[in-house]
């Protein structure tokens, strides 16, 4: 792989795991606009590196909150931050579902299906524009809460829906705080990450060249910068209410996505 495409990759996954404009339904796009090998193809390897990036730029940004959780999850009380670690794993169940009983039917829609990406990312232009004209609370992410995040997030498996847009406008659309909605999407998706990482391990798949240890270091690096930048702006435009942007955005490639199926 050379350096240059490390380092695209790498900032594409920092940005897209955060920012809510799916990064699987612009990598549909890519290839069917520009064909398949337009697209580098990333190895198993590489992929595994970029999640591992985007995880560990969450956890140097929520250090102090999962420092705290971890502390209290060794008092085994049942306190308030052991209650949001059992809310994270109730969040983490439906996802878990579809990754391991429904994996061949999802891979089948990524296969160039236009339509669906531009139908899907109207979707999540809707979603935005609703959380964001939400009014902000104080209220906390409740148990029953969680479980229905988690189905947003099981849904975002799909191409077009954005894993970040979908959960925060869930939660924000269910009455909840809009920083504490936007802490609870990023953190519930880091065992997630951790899960998959470990799954691909453990496959037996993944393999190794030597020759491409600077390529891997430049990704992850790449990767773990724009998962800093994106993860901290993201925060900050559900707090001020600017996710309307992103609703245009996603909603203009949505309509340019459904014009395109249909007139090829």
């Amino acid at each position: 792989m050379e350096i240059i495409d490390a380092i695209i990759l790498g900032i594409i996954q920092g940005l897209t795991e955060f920012l809510p404009v799916s990064s699987s339904g612009h990598l549909e796009l890519g290839k069917a606009i520009l064909g398949d090998n337009s697209v580098p193809e990333e190895s198993l390897l590489f992929t595994v590196v970029l999640h591992f990036a985007t995880a560990l730029s969450t956890i140097v940004i929520f250090r102090k909150d999962i420092l705290s959780l971890i502390k209290s999850a060794l008092k085994f009380e049942w306190n308030e931050d052991l209650q949001f670690i059992s809310k994270i794993a109730i969040s983490m169940i439906p996802a878990v579902i579809v990754g391991l009983f429904f994996e061949e039917q999802l891979e089948s829609l990524f296969g160039g299906n236009i339509l669906l990406v531009g139908c899907m990312l109207i979707v999540t232009a809707i979603l935005l524009y609703l959380a964001d004209k939400a009014k902000d609370t104080d209220k906390n992410v409740t148990f029953k809460n969680a479980f229905i995040i988690g189905i947003s997030q099981a849904i975002a498996m799909l191409p077009g829906i954005s894993r970040s847009g979908a959960t925060i406008s869930t939660s924000v659309l269910l009455g909840n705080d809009k920083t504490k909605a936007a802490r609870f999407s990023f953190l519930m998706v880091v065992p997630l990450i951790f899960g998959k990482i470990a799954k691909d391990l453990l496959s037996g798949d993944l393999t190794y060249d030597s020759g491409n240890f600077t390529a891997l270091s430049i990704g992850f690096v790449a990767a773990f910068v724009a998962g800093l930048f994106a993860c901290t702006w993201m925060i900050s435009l559900v707090k001020k209410s600017k996710l309307s942007y992103f609703a245009i955005y996603c909603l203009a490639v949505g309509v340019i996505a459904i014009i395109y199926a249909l007139l090829n």
